[in-house]
């Protein structure tokens, strides 16, 4: 990909980010504690990409059993149903905020707090920004994205591309990962099995994941 291809997606991908917060800024509840983040706050942190969690790093935790990551799937209960990584909780996007009769946010215990790391995932990156979005504004701290969403999730760690024989050994490494990773998930199968997982052989996890460029969908 072209360097004024990259800039272009990105350019994009931060027009849509801006529009979306500027729309989710107008639903939002009020303030109403000195704890929550103001706009100007939250513009500055849209452009802090340490939010982000890559498919490999991801993959890893799934795979050792990481008891301090809480995957949360964003997407409808019926696309939850049909598919979901390992262990998510399905909390939708349109249900994020919703409150109790005592005006309490329904999520809160697990969106406001700070032992375990919330990951958000759904298809893309745009519904999971989104989900960051509301919970910063909240001021609720351990919350991160899955970067580039299922789609990324499935060309990179179920159907890995295999590096020109050009490419560096870091690179024939994080192939290597995926690959490993790719037989534990069940390959290009989509399976919602945890038998199946389970007795998949256990990967050799190499290195950690290399930063990842942002993916379209929601």
């Amino acid at each position: 990909m072209s360097d004024t291809r990259i800039i272009q997606k990105q350019y994009i991908f931060m027009s849509a980010v801006f529009i979306g917060l500027a729309l989710l800024l107008v639903i939002l509840p009020e303030k109403h504690t000195s704890g929550e983040l103001n706009p100007e706050q939250l513009l500055q942190e849209v452009n802090d990409d340490t939010r982000y969690v890559s498919t490999d790093e991801v993959a890893e935790r799934i795979i050792y059993g990481d008891k301090f990551v809480k995957l949360i799937d964003l997407r409808s209960p019926e696309e939850y149903k049909k598919f979901h990584l390992k262990g998510a909780v399905n909390i939708p996007l349109d249900s994020l905020l919703n409150k109790n009769k005592k005006g309490k946010y329904i999520y809160e215990d697990i969106l406001n707090q700070d032992i375990v790391k919330n990951i958000f995932y759904s298809n893309g990156t745009v519904y999971a920004n989104q989900a960051w979005i509301l919970t910063r504004r909240l001021n609720y701290k351990y919350n991160y994205v899955m970067k580039g969403g299922l789609n990324k999730w499935i060309e990179t760690v179920i159907k890995p591309e295999r590096p020109p024989q050009t490419a560096s050994q870091e690179e024939f490494d994080l192939y290597d990962f995926r690959r490993a990773a790719s037989i534990y998930f069940g390959g290009g199968k989509v399976t919602t099995s945890a038998t199946e997982q389970n007795n998949s052989p256990q990967p050799v996890i190499k290195k950690k994941p290399q930063k990842e460029e942002e993916e379209g969908g929601c």
